[in-house]
């Protein structure tokens, strides 16, 4: 038996998702930020499906020898998986039902549901389905073994039972022994909102789930027909594109083939009501040429990340307080972004501060005279970006532009082709994915005719000004000669992809990342063993790398204490003797975590690196990543801080134990409240005042 033990990956992410769930029974936020976190919760979910399930179906149908040598059973996981799943839909359910739909009913905002219409609300859906809803509904009879539509991906669809009308049958019903007919209905939410408002009453706003109007008034598409019962459902397909690692021929030409089939995948889950009868749910479960591990029971409806876009008839009220992020003293007005850092590092926290400052800096790139060269790696940018509009700005404008595109990044691989093809048309030098690699470090180096310095941007989020507004990252604007210099190095791999560089600085992926990481963790070891402190703080989205588990383990073991913050997966099982000096918090609060921080005490000389990586498997064996050291004390002792604040969270940060529960901290009266987001914003906006007074006097002074 193994000495140590591992959680898994996949019911450890579902942990995290039963966290973003607790935010919405969380009375403490405004009544739209919870409704919120139930469509950021099923919206994870949908892509868990799509992307995690469809690997253990495959591995289920391996033969008994093969099932052996995976480290876990499949058949068992997959069973823990669809029970937990199972347990937090009924979780979802009830907090939809119980706290959410009250809540907005003592805010005058009725969901119809179940309610009865009046007369005038009646007229209103009757008239909205014939002129804008009946062309766009059509209805296909199911005739099991005989046609098979096929089910697109995460569409709504309304299954119907109907039996077929005799000459003058009264209206009431039809003999149980008639032969029942079935058929489904496409939802348009493609074409209509998912939420139709209805007129006011009475002071009351009403609002009616687009299901329900096609409902009311189907009878309308089948006539002849009885119209028995009708249920809800979904399909989600297996969306993971399986692109060999090692192919070597057009790879844009393969991603843009399997971008096809993407929406044809392999069904990964049949989301039912689990009210439908047996019978009617058997006849889809037939129609369909589904498994039993395909079909999951859910509730009356479907798709609740359509509730992004639940209508608030009273905004601004019921919504969090609008933001505004905090400007940087150093980089505002008309100060040249390059002058600035010429002078000393820069540190940016989004989305505490304005992204407005990596933009600048790109767009004085492309229009200064004195820079003949920008290269940059892309791995998810924002629709629009401006991001791509400077690159493409300064290609223009006659530079050297040199873009890594990712074109393997999940989700974004057509946006990616597609913003690739605009730089390329522009004159932008387009180096696309390396097989068998991700390139995920988010990089820019902009180089300058000769012996004019050079200045670089390291960051651990995407080059997106639009998710800089709801991701908590860091981002480093530098002119060190020795971060360029390996900058240099690193991105001349990517063009060329040949052998033998060395970073001594920069922790790079399939370089010196991994085995740095382990030699930074013996030092905090042996630095115990000398009668020392051995302290080390990580943050990061995910910690799955068995080997780097293992280390942490034997530091913990040896007496190293070891704070983790991790957003998402952590297979590291805590409260186990090996992991006794090893505590680990989860925090989910108005801002998506994403900072990779990585901490080590050094006997006090501190070290800290950002990073684009966290400890998965495929960040530390299968990507180039870049982890950068922070070297300016100011800096250093910034970011310090602010991890500081998030070990203090007690609001927003959860404890997480050996069986994947997310335990509040507890706090007696006299223990202040600390919810780190705030604090964060708090912190930074007093040193950003300070540092205007410190000036404002200096100012005065020299007059």
């Amino acid at each position: 038996m193994q000495k140590y033990q591992f959680l898994n990956r996949d019911l450890s992410w579902l942990s995290f998702n039963k966290r973003v769930l607790q935010e919405a029974s969380n009375t403490r936020l405004p009544l739209y930020e919870r409704i919120k976190f139930l469509a950021i919760y099923s919206s994870n979910l949908d892509e868990f499906y799509r992307v995690r399930l469809g690997t253990y179906k495959r591995f289920t149908e391996l033969p008994a020898e093969d099932k052996d040598i995976l480290r876990e059973n499949p058949d068992a996981i997959l069973k823990n998986i669809n029970a937990e799943v199972d347990r937090q839909q009924n979780e979802f359910g009830n907090i939809f039902t119980q706290e959410i739909i009250p809540a907005l009913e003592e805010e005058d905002i009725i969901l119809i549901r179940d309610q009865s219409l009046c007369e005038e609300h009646h007229q209103f859906v009757k008239d909205f389905f014939l002129d804008n809803l009946l062309p766009h509904v059509q209805p296909i009879l199911l005739l099991k073994k005989q046609i098979q539509p096929f089910l697109q991906n995460n569409v709504i669809y309304i299954a119907v039972k109907l039996f077929k009308k005799r000459k003058k049958e009264e209206e009431e019903g039809a003999p149980k022994s008639r032969r029942s007919r079935y058929a489904i209905i496409k939802v348009p939410s493609h074409r209509f909102p998912r939420f139709i408002e209805l007129p006011d009453r009475d002071g009351k706003h009403f609002i009616m789930f687009l299901d329900d109007i096609i409902k009311l008034r189907m009878k309308l598409l089948f006539p002849g027909y009885k119209i028995d019962s009708s249920y809800s459902f979904k399909l989600s397909r297996d969306a993971d594109l399986l692109i060999e690692d090692e192919y070597s021929g057009d790879l844009i030409k393969m991603i843009e083939n399997s971008l096809k089939k993407r929406e044809t995948g392999s069904p990964s889950r049949f989301l039912y009501d689990a009210s439908i009868p047996k019978d009617f749910l058997k006849f889809l479960k037939d129609s369909f040429n589904l498994q039993n591990n395909d079909m999951v029971k859910g509730a009356r409806y479907h798709n609740f990340q359509d509730f992004f876009c639940f209508p608030n008839p009273k905004y601004p009220e019921l919504e969090p307080e609008s933001f505004h992020p905090l400007k940087v003293d150093d980089l505002q007005g008309n100060k040249s972004v390059f002058k600035t850092i010429r002078l000393k590092d820069q540190i940016l926290h989004f989305p505490y501060q304005s992204y407005e400052y990596v933009i600048r800096f790109l767009n004085e790139a492309a229009v200064d005279p004195k820079v003949v060269e920008i290269k940059a790696t892309q791995y998810r940018v924002a629709d629009n970006s401006a991001v791509v509009n400077a690159l493409i700005n300064a290609a223009l404008n006659g530079k050297k532009v040199t873009v890594f595109v990712e074109v393997k990044a999940r989700f974004d691989e057509e946006a990616n082709l597609r913003s690739a093809n605009e730089m390329r048309k522009a004159g932008v030098k387009i180096i696309d994915s390396i097989p068998g690699l991700k390139v995920h470090a988010k990089l820019a180096l902009v180089l300058r005719k000769g012996d004019k310095k050079d200045y670089a941007f390291l960051s651990t989020g995407n080059f997106n000004e639009k998710t800089a507004k709801i991701y908590s990252d860091h981002g480093l604007l530098t002119s060190n000669e020795v971060i360029i210099t390996e900058l240099k190095q690193l991105f001349d791999y990517l063009e060329n992809q040949t052998e033998g560089y060395e970073f001594r600085k920069l922790l790079v992926g399939r370089f010196n990342l991994r085995r740095s990481l382990i030699e930074l963790i013996d030092q905090e070891i042996q630095n115990v063993k000398n009668g020392h402190k051995g302290y080390i703080i990580l943050k990061m989205n995910g910690l799955q790398e068995r080997d780097m588990i293992t280390k942490l383990y034997e530091a913990s073991e040896k007496g190293v204490k070891i704070d983790l913050i991790i957003r998402g997966i952590c297979c590291l099982k805590p409260n186990k003797t090996y992991a006794k000096n090893i505590r680990i918090i989860r925090i989910v609060d108005q801002f998506l975590e994403h900072g990779r921080i990585f901490y080590f005490h050094n006997l006090g000389e501190e070290l800290l690196y950002l990073s684009s990586a966290d400890w998965m498997n495929r960040n530390l064996h299968r990507r180039i990543e870049c982890a950068f050291p922070i070297q300016d004390k100011k800096i250093k002792k910034e970011l310090i801080d602010i991890l500081n604040i998030q070990l203090n969270d007690n609001v927003s940060a959860r404890i997480l134990d050996g069986k994947l529960n997310n335990l509040p901290i507890p706090i007696n009266g006299k223990v202040k409240k600390i919810q780190s987001q705030k604090e964060i914003f708090a912190y930074l906006n007093k040193k950003e005042t300070a540092s205007k007074l410190r000036k404002n006097r200096t100012a005065k002074d020299s007059v």
